[in-house]
């Protein structure tokens, strides 16, 4: 049995053709890139989501972008107003005086009122120039600050909540309410401005 064992051919020769497929295809296997390689039209998906999801935000950045140059406006006319003789057209703390003022010289009736009695007395009216339109301004007192309120009828929405920045030092709140836009600016603190809006809103509902 050793003997048939040790002089038995126990293993298998390879056929040369077979040899040379097996090297033919290790070859070619070495020389394939490791790395893998990109099909551009993987791309589409992620694409096509990318572009909706900017599609559908592009309006409100257009919508807020707006807000803030008019934000940016209603600042500069605050400052224009600081200046001597520019604060009013009219002069008067009689909302039956400024409110008349108005009558001819605006497409709209900007609604008037003094709040003397609660810390925020009226000085008067002007005209104004704000987002290629003529507006009402309406002036008020807070001790020695000035606030001017900015309005006119609103192209959109028909009411909307305050919306609160600041420019250049400057308080601004902006809000809709029955069908006018509202602009409120001055260099009072957050406290005294709210407490005013909350007086206009009341006045206004």
């Amino acid at each position: 049995m050793r003997s048939a064992i040790e002089g038995a051919r126990l293993h298998y020769d390879m056929p040369e053709r077979t040899r040379k497929l097996v090297r033919s295809s290790v070859r070619r296997a070495g020389r394939r890139p490791l790395f893998f390689r990109w099909d551009w039209r993987y791309l589409w998906i992620p694409l096509a989501a990318t572009a909706v999801i900017i599609l559908s935000i592009l309006p409100f950045l257009g919508h807020w972008g707006a807000q803030d140059r008019l934000s940016q406006e209603i600042v500069d006319a605050h400052v224009r107003s600081l200046m001597p003789g520019h604060l009013t057209d009219v002069v008067s703390s009689d909302q039956h005086t400024v409110k008349p003022w108005f009558n001819g010289r605006l497409d709209f009736s900007p609604s008037v009122s003094d709040y003397a009695s609660r810390g925020f007395p009226l000085s008067g009216g002007r005209m104004d120039y704000i987002g290629d339109r003529p507006v009402a301004v309406l002036v008020y007192q807070r001790r020695k600050h000035f606030i001017n309120l900015f309005s006119w009828p609103s192209a959109g929405a028909s009411t909307s909540a305050e919306r609160t920045t600041v420019h250049n030092g400057f308080n601004v709140v902006h809000w809709i309410q029955n069908g006018m836009s509202y602009w409120a600016v001055s260099d009072v603190n957050q406290n005294d401005l709210q407490e005013f809006i909350g007086l206009l809103r009341g006045a206004t509902h």
